[in-house]
């Protein structure tokens, strides 16, 4: 149902259920998502203990818990910050005493005994206290997510290239963690991009609103999310998460971040990689030999008691200094030798700098048993040269960037008998700013001898002088949580939860900033034949939107041990968001008369609104009168899982789930309906050798480029002429994704050792992704000219404007996969550890992953189904701990994966019978990489400790391409160069240096 939004009905129902939620959680909530739970049963003398007490004491903090066992003898612990625990339990006058280390979100399953088990133990007993010496990490089986962890002992030891602590997240079967050719870094899971995922840090999402990271301030950046020394553990569920989890509809990571204990300690550290210690990129081998490089990263890290058992602090600051290779590498399938003399100079390689810092401090403070706040704050602050290289791009076209972040949270616990309460203020603040490193305009060199619009300016082959990206985007805005948890109702767990958030979006975005002029290569280097600029309207905010908008979040959870060996896990959530940018748009009187105008060429002179009609394109669902769009009011999220324990000691159960997810249409999408409205694109056409032209749309060489005053003076008699016009569809959905499994987990002997393995089948199916189609039409209503089937019709926009553009929803993906994993804990005991992830993935997607714009066919039908570009068919992570002697710790982690397909333009049948076609690469892999560590740590005889550590990325030097010639070729002429490399993934076999110490 989608109400006008003048009534405001669904304000109503928000407002009473928001007062509802937040009466009942005054002074009393929940076990977020990053607070640990231990449940289980106390047996006295053979029987279930009622009234025992259980207590549990965090042994470096002194935070203490307790709580008494029902008429059953069953217990909850919950909100457990993740830590190792003396967990003492009383009943009557017995008493026990032992130690459990619990992860992270986790629910560990623990019975524990006094005064003796009896002859038969209950279900369970294999883990009871008194049977099982239980330390180390408890491991968690009877839950229906798709989840594993990531413990703080993976994070130290592993290789790693970058102090990103995502990293690790794709020892997880089903995770991918990406670096681009330009060295930014994303995470994804199954055939979704990087957009659709969470990361939760002690319990607070960061999501990005704006921009396509999925974290705030990780789109298209080198640098880290969180400073990696400050990250204790975290989780990774990749699907059938519970009903807390929100704005997402791939993965969520949950992390928590450390705490200063009761004795004071620090680390420091410092790493370094050059020039020398690496090895040249095939294209570097090529050219003039290796490109300068650095990489630097350091930091330090300090915490400890303000008062004993009480209060504790922690500070941690990170900060990395990059200068990066970047190869030219001109496009269309043209080498350096092949440019002109006048631009081969220009085409040399360079390096791209790149500086951040990162910041962060924590406060924690116990009053007294029930009471725990905590204050954190992170900035992140970031400065870099990007849009270089690893493609036509110069070193003079780049794009300095500026992106920053502040968060703020103030949390809140309370815990009283049967309750737990956890509230948070959050302010948060982001700002992504990237603009021309020079003035002045660009020079673009392009072909058109493939195109078969002879004015087509896409064919670019080297792109140099001024930048045209200028953007200032970010959120900023205040939230506020309560979750609450009740465990006094025997066998089951309530969660609920209300979450409010205002935070303002903004974009300002002016492209392209400086005019872009093109050149033919086949022609004239000297005139160009057309030339694109962009230009304010008077008297308007040119090219900038912002909203403040409202989200809203309730849920219900109820984790209920039906029977000594079943759990179900029965949630929903619901959430509700108005963004006033989109809701409040109204479209322009002036486009509105255009579209309904006679279309000048038809014959019968039926308006431009009736070609589009013709087309199958009701214009009228996509205008804007400011008050006939609404929010989304049905946003119903069921999560429904179990997990049965087949032989009742938790060594193996059987589990699935299926739920629905919902994400975020992103504001940068959103937002382009009103900066293309105020601060518009043009292109005009410059009569120049090989492309002549006449009418009101071409303009007369002068011998010289036009200055911007110039060009603003073309366009000022009528802003319409030649603008793109995008818009919205009024009933914009809200992407989702639903997610359906199916598994067994195992724990078994082997060795002498522990060891955790599962096998799940799961299919996870996203609907309703945001597209921008292409709306131009014929006059009869047609896509393609009569006989074709290619050629966009890039002239038939409308009239007195350039093309259209309307948003609207329909990108889908399916994904089925097997997600295998095995892994031996590493315990201090045993000395090692190892993990290994399996993923098969059948996955296929209407639109080429990762795009959001389809203009080359008149519906997203049209497309197709095709197997998802982003993700291989078979992968491979394992990854090994071992401690060696004197000190030592040797580590390794591979890596391999089967090749994804690539999408292409295949004109072989004819420059009107042209089609998006797809490959791939040829090799036996298509990723693939192993990574050596060997840390040293020398024991001072103080309380100073040396640390020595070397990383050997990619130690047997495997090339793995990243982009390739994905140009079939002409009618008649196949290209000679398809399916060759054209660009590489970093690193090549690389040395990294480090040193630290620990006190």
């Amino acid at each position: 149902m989608h109400p006008r939004r003048g009534t405001h009905p669904a304000r109503t129902i928000l407002s009473a259920t928001l007062a509802g939620c937040l009466a009942l959680c005054a002074g009393q909530a929940l076990a977020q998502s990053t607070g640990a739970t231990i449940r289980g049963q106390v047996i006295a003398d053979a029987s279930p203990a009622s009234a025992a007490t259980v207590t549990a004491v965090n042994t470096a903090t002194g935070l203490r818990r307790s709580v008494q066992s029902g008429t059953d003898g069953r217990y909850v612990l919950t909100g457990l910050p993740p830590g190792t625990y003396r967990i003492d339990v009383v009943a009557g006058e017995q008493a026990a005493t032992r130690e459990l280390t619990v992860q992270v979100g986790q629910t560990a399953t623990v019975d524990l005994g006094v005064g003796g088990l009896p002859e038969t133990a209950p279900a369970g007993a294999a883990t009871t206290l008194d049977t099982v010496q239980v330390t180390g990490v408890a491991i968690e089986t009877r839950t229906s997510e798709i989840a594993s962890y990531i413990t703080q002992r993976q994070i130290e030891a592993l290789p790693q290239g970058t102090r990103n602590f995502l990293a690790f997240a794709d020892t997880v079967p089903g995770v991918q963690f990406r670096t681009g050719t330009d060295g930014s870094t994303r995470l994804q899971s199954g055939a979704q991009s990087g957009a659709n995922i969470n990361v939760f840090i002690d319990g607070v999402g960061q999501k990005d609103y704006v921009l396509r990271g999925g974290v705030s301030g990780q789109d298209t950046s080198r640098g880290n999310p969180f400073p990696q020394s400050a990250i204790g553990q975290y989780k990774v569920i990749t699907s059938n998460y519970k009903a807390e989890y929100d704005q997402l509809s791939s993965a969520a990571i949950t992390a928590v971040t450390r705490s200063g204990g009761n004795q004071f300690d620090g680390s420091f550290f410092w790493d370094r990689t050059s020039t020398d210690w690496r090895r040249a990129t095939e294209f570097e081998r090529d050219n003039d030999g290796k490109i300068p490089s650095k990489e630097e990263q350091y930091g330090v890290s300090f915490g400890g008691p303000i008062v004993r058992d009480r209060a504790h602090f922690f500070l941690a600051y990170e900060a990395k200094e990059y200068t990066s290779p970047r190869a030219i590498i001109p496009g269309e399938g043209y080498t350096v030798d092949a440019l002109p003399p006048a631009l081969r100079e220009l085409a040399h390689d360079t390096t791209a700098p790149f500086k951040e810092d990162l910041y962060f401090g924590k406060i924690d403070w116990s009053i007294g048993q029930a009471h725990l706040l905590e204050l954190t704050l992170k900035y992140r602050d970031e400065t870099e040269l990007t849009n270089v290289g690893n493609g036509p791009n110069t070193a003079s076209y780049g794009t300095a960037r500026d992106n920053d972040e502040t968060r703020v949270d103030l949390r809140y616990q309370f815990s009283g008998g049967n309750w737990l309460n956890d509230a948070h203020l959050t302010f948060e603040e982001s700002n992504y700013n990237p603009r021309p490193l020079n003035a002045g305009f660009g020079y673009v060199l392009t072909t058109t001898a493939t195109a078969t619009d002879p004015n087509d300016i896409s064919r670019v082959i080297l792109r140099t002088g001024a930048g045209g990206d200028y953007q200032n985007k970010g959120q900023e805005g205040w939230s506020l949580q309560n979750d609450l948890t009740f465990t006094g109702w025997s066998g089951h767990t309530l969660k609920m939860g209300v979450k409010w958030k205002r935070v303002e979006l903004g974009a300002q975005e002016q492209q392209p900033y400086y005019p872009q002029y093109f050149y033919d290569i086949d022609n004239s280097l000297a005139v160009p034949y057309r030339v694109r600029f962009g230009a304010g309207l008077a008297g308007i905010a040119a090219g900038s939107a912002s909203s403040r908008s409202t989200q809203v979040g309730l849920y219900i959870q109820d984790d209920w041990e039906v029977t000594e060996r079943l759990t179900l896990n029965i949630g929903v959530r619901w959430d509700y968001e108005e963004s006033p940018t989109y809701l409040d748009y109204t479209t322009p009187q002036a486009v509105v008369d255009a579209l309904h105008a006679p279309d000048p060429r038809a014959a019968d002179g039926h308006s431009y609104a009736e070609s589009l009609a013709r087309g199958g394109i009701d214009i009228a669902r996509y205008i804007s009168t400011g008050n006939n769009r609404s929010a989304a009011t049905g946003a119903w999220q069921p999560r429904l899982g179990f997990s049965y324990d087949l032989s009742g000691d938790q060594r193996h159960v059987v589990f699935g789930g299926a739920g629905r997810a919902y994400d975020r249409t992103l504001f940068d999408w959103l937002q382009l309906e009103v900066t293309k409205a105020t601060f518009p694109s043009y292109e005009y056409a410059i009569n120049a050798p090989g492309h002549p032209c006449a009418g009101d749309g071409c303009l007369a060489w002068g011998g010289a480029p036009w200055d911007q005053a110039s060009l603003d003076a073309l366009v000022a008699g009528n802003p319409g002429a030649g603008r793109e016009i995008d818009l919205l569809h009024n009933d914009l959905k809200t992407p989702y994704s639903d997610q359906f499994s199916l598994g067994i987990r195992n724990v078994f002997g082997l060795w002498g050792q522990q060891w955790n393995s599962s096998v799940t089948l799961q299919r996870i199916e996203s609907h309703d992704g945001f597209a921008f189609m292409l709306g131009n039409r014929l006059p009869d209503g047609s896509f393609f000219a009569a006989g074709t089937t290619w050629g966009a019709p890039w002239g038939a926009g409308v009239p007195g404007y350039g093309a259209l553009l309307l948003g609207t929803n329909g990108i889908e993906t399916r994904a089925n996969s097997l997600l295998v994993s095995l892994d031996k804990p590493y315990t201090d005991a045993s000395g090692w550890g190892m993990t290994l992830a399996y993923t098969y993935t059948d996955a296929k997607e209407n639109r080429q992953f990762g795009e959001h714009y389809a203009l080359d066919y008149p519906d997203l039908a049209d497309f197709g189904w095709k197997k998802a570009g982003g993700v291989p068919e078979h992968r491979l992570v394992a990854t090994g701990i071992y401690d060696g002697p004197w000190n030592t710790t040797l580590s390794a982690k591979l890596t391999l994966a089967t090749p994804t397909p690539r999408y292409g333009t295949n004109c072989l049948g004819g420059w009107n019978d042209c089609v998006i076609d797809q490959y791939t690469p040829e090799g036996t892999l298509g990723f693939k990489q192993f990574d050596l560590a060997l840390i040293k740590e020398w024991d001072t005889g103080s309380d100073w400790r040396l640390r020595l550590r070397a990383d050997l990325l990619n130690v047997f030097d495997w090339v793995n391409y990243a982009g390739y010639d994905d140009w079939w070729g002409a009618p008649g002429e196949p290209s000679a160069g398809f399916g060759t490399p054209n660009s590489q993934f970093l690193p090549t076999r690389t040395f990294k240096l480090s040193i630290g110490f620990d006190w």
